[in-house]
């Protein structure tokens, strides 16, 4: 078993279901590779942003949360306002986990530490897409939203810690399918993506993993069943038509 395959094998088993050779095939063609590059770089910011809102929701105090609002902003006036200046893109490499926590909360410091270094690996991988759109000449443009995470987020339960623990098991299937959809995609493109799309596997297996770890250590009660339901809805969400093509769509409906 080769070094792709350990790195896969343990992400197939948690997911429902592969990706369905429809999608891959509509993903595959070249004149498609200027929309998926620009979701891809909007999911990079969508999931830094969203381990962001975890620890100022849940752990950092008011202070140490605005500040950090603040600090991904540029990467959100970037993506949401067409700012042109790229000098915030290197920025990620300063933050640091010096994030005040709430002394009531056992797991704070958990969620910060791993929550911080997804974060910056999210946005070095913002910065890794973004030049390879830039050297392929290829535009940042806005684009809508798949229904993907929507239908994640209505799994959501409404009750403290079962939200919060709902929260990091559809982070925990964003990241797994990210993950598997790289490997789908990388044999199907030139060199250089396929390689720095395989470059992705390591960090995003291992983040779909703190994902679970955190919300196992979160709940009060065995998350199985919580996991075995999410994961219910998510291959659900890919294994249905789709009317419009992102990095996590279903079945391409227009193809």
């Amino acid at each position: 078993m080769t070094q792709f395959d350990t790195l896969l094998a343990p992400i197939h088993g948690f997911l429902h279901c592969r990706t369905p050779q429809a999608w891959i095939d509509e993903a595959r063609k070249p004149e498609n590779l200027p929309l998926l590059l620009t979701d891809h770089l909007v999911c990079e910011l969508k999931a830094a942003q969203t381990a962001m809102w975890l620890i100022r929701k849940y752990v950092a105090d008011k202070a140490s949360g605005d500040a950090l609002l603040a600090w991904l902003r540029p990467w959100e006036d970037f993506v949401h306002n067409d700012q042109a200046d790229l000098g915030f893109l290197e920025q990620h490499k300063a933050l640091s986990k010096t994030i005040i926590s709430r002394e009531e909360l056992p797991y704070g410091d958990a969620l910060v530490d791993k929550m911080v270094l997804l974060i910056k690996e999210e946005l070095h991988h913002f910065y890794q897409v973004l030049e390879i759109m830039q050297a392929r000449d290829i535009p940042y443009m806005k684009i809508t939203a798949s229904r993907y995470a929507k239908g994640l987020i209505r799994e959501i339960t409404t009750h403290e810690p079962q939200a919060l623990v709902d929260k990091l098991i559809c982070g925990a299937y964003i990241e797994a399918r990210s993950c598997e959809r790289f490997a789908s995609l990388a044999p199907h493109l030139d060199d250089r993506l396929s390689a720095f799309y395989v470059s992705l596997l390591r960090s995003e297996a291992r983040h779909y993993q703190d994902y679970l770890e955190l919300a196992q250590l979160i709940s009060p009660k065995d998350i199985s069943a919580r996991v075995q339901k999410i994961g219910e809805t998510e291959a659900k969400l890919i294994s249905e038509p789709d009317d419009r093509l992102r990095f996590h769509s279903g079945v391409p409906a227009f193809a």
